[in-house]
């Protein structure tokens, strides 16, 4: 005898179909279970012999073999239990098979026969709608998740008993989607309305260093805060997100597939709106940060997909992880390659961080009070744990200095975030409109010949360009990226070519290129 379902695993972040197959022969009672299972799978075989005789069925006392196809592929987690049981369910015609057909089955069963949520539906519901597959069996708390799918008919069982039912057409199983897609359209209204509680308009004076904010955000830009303790650099870098557009269906879609995955999904109702906004702390591991682990899992970077990772006391973490950044920083995606299999996990985020100026904090910004302590060796050793090609990633260098008192107590002229959201939102209509069908959403993504194209400087910008590359001493990737941000301001001015003065206010913050160059002069 022999019977066959659809269940799905992860790899990675995303789903992958897997064809359930049983053959039932005589001989002595056994099962074996083949297709290269972890110990988790194959542990599946005591559990759903038990959630069988406990549900109200026969288990058969045969030779039963389980394959999990295709065989050259490592299956993990316990996602398979459901489609194993159904599987032998149908190939001993205690269920028809004509009624399972073109169907996903996924969920991990307890010895009485109830289902327990797995992690990682979205991403199998949606590879399973890719090939066609109409319906799917999940658990009642994962059945919210799968509905995220349009055109997906959804299933939700408690019990394997549920299928003893099968005859009666669960209207309320029907009615599921729905009922989801409402409070999807809710969400995804009441997202674009969504309040924050840190607001902008919190903050008494730094101005310029809002601004700075504001360009990041418009263009999804990487920013580093550098000032004396007690600034305000942690504070500005936490109201970012009240500043940053709302996702695309597609990015809340990437998203929650990536928290889906990693099983940190907490509201399984609806999709994730808000932009992630992660602030690992410094003594992370560099696999904390990218991923990894023997069955790799998103790290921190991807974590952060689509909004910001927060690195507060940027030199004190280690160099090993501060490094492991500069891929993801660069091409967006992190690949994490093991004997049997390589993963790539997406990771296009806004690095921000905030850093002191020395160990003491106080070098710069020196009071009868606050002197700074660090010899010049202490302060070179203590900037060189971030290296020349970190710096090169990040955008804008920004300088955070000590307000007055005065500046404290100021409360008019402060930008509120949703005065500085109105701004981002006119400059990423304007990205929007530019790279229109290009697979290009925000001008840090721009290069190679879009970039020459697009960035196109005066001849008075030119010369300034030219200057400012000769004096600083900067890279070929400095001088793209301050093209890009002066694309960006550009754009936050309404104004359809790159001026001088856009330019020299992206030049002015590449700040610690300036020091270095000044550094090494004098030395």
């Amino acid at each position: 005898m022999y019977g066959k379902v659809i269940s799905a695993c992860l790899q990675g972040i995303e789903g992958q179909i897997i064809e359930v197959e049983v053959d039932i022969s005589s001989g002595l009672p056994q099962i074996n279970l083949v297709g290269l299972p972890d110990s988790a799978v194959r542990e599946s075989v005591e559990r759903v012999r038990s959630s069988i005789k406990n549900g109200g069925f026969s288990f058969p006392m045969d030779r039963i073999t389980v394959n999990l196809a295709p065989a050259d592929l490592r299956k993990e987690g316990s996602s398979f239990d459901l489609a194993i049981a159904v599987a032998i369910l149908i190939t001993t015609s205690q269920i028809p098979f004509e009624c399972f057909q073109h169907t996903l089955f996924l969920g991990e069963l307890a010895l009485d026969g109830s289902l327990r949520p797995i992690p990682g539906v979205l991403s199998m519901a949606h590879a399973a709608k890719k090939l066609g597959i109409k319906r799917v069996y999940v658990p009642h708390a994962n059945a919210a998740e799968a509905a995220l799918i349009a055109g997906i008919e959804v299933c939700a069982i408690n019990n394997l008993t549920d299928f003893k039912c099968w005859t009666k057409e669960s209207e309320h199983l029907h009615m599921f989607n729905d009922i989801n897609n409402k409070h999807h359209e809710t969400s995804t209204k009441s997202a674009v309305m969504q309040q924050f509680v840190d607001d902008y308009a919190d903050v008494n004076g730094h101005h310029q260093v809002k601004r700075a904010m504001m360009i990041a955000a418009a263009g999804m830009h990487n920013i580093l805060l550098i000032g004396p303790p007690g600034t305000g650099k942690t504070m500005l870098v936490k109201r970012m997100p009240s500043i940053l557009p709302p996702m695309s269906d597609k990015e809340a879609l990437e998203v929650t597939k990536i928290y889906s995955a990693s099983g940190k999904l907490v509201d399984r109702s609806s999709l994730i709106r808000t932009r992630p906004f992660r602030a690992p702390h410094h003594t992370i591991s560099s696999a904390g940060l990218v991923g990894g682990g023997t069955i790799p899992k998103p790290g921190e970077v991807s974590l952060s997909h689509r909004g910001i990772l927060f690195l507060d006391e940027l030199p004190e973490f280690t160099r090993n992880a501060l490094e492991v950044l500069r891929q993801p920083l660069e091409d967006r995606y992190v690949t994490i390659a093991r004997a049997r299999a390589v993963y790539t996990f997406p990771s296009q985020f806004i690095l921000a961080a905030a850093m002191n100026p020395c160990p003491c904090g106080f070098y710069g910004a020196e009071t009868e009070t606050n002197a700074c302590v660090c010899s010049p060796a202490k302060i070179v050793h203590y900037r060189s744990k971030i290296s020349g090609p970190l710096l090169d990633r990040i955008d804008l260098h920004v300088e955070v200095p000590k307000p007055s008192y005065l500046q404290l107590k100021e409360q008019t002229n402060n930008l509120s975030s949703q005065d500085m959201l109105a701004q981002v939102m006119l400059a990423h209509h304007r990205q929007q409109l530019r790279y229109a069908g290009s697979g290009i959403q925000h001008n840090n993504e721009l290069s190679g010949k879009s970039m020459r194209h697009i960035c196109r400087l005066t001849p008075e910008g030119d010369q300034l360009l030219q200057a400012s590359f000769e004096a600083l001493g900067l890279s070929a990737r400095a001088h793209d990226r301050i093209l890009r941000l002066a694309l960006t301001i550009a754009d936050l001015e309404a104004s359809d070519q790159i001026l001088p003065q856009h330019l020299a206010e992206a030049i002015q913050y590449r700040n610690l290129d300036k020091k270095q160059r000044i550094e090494e002069i004098e030395m």
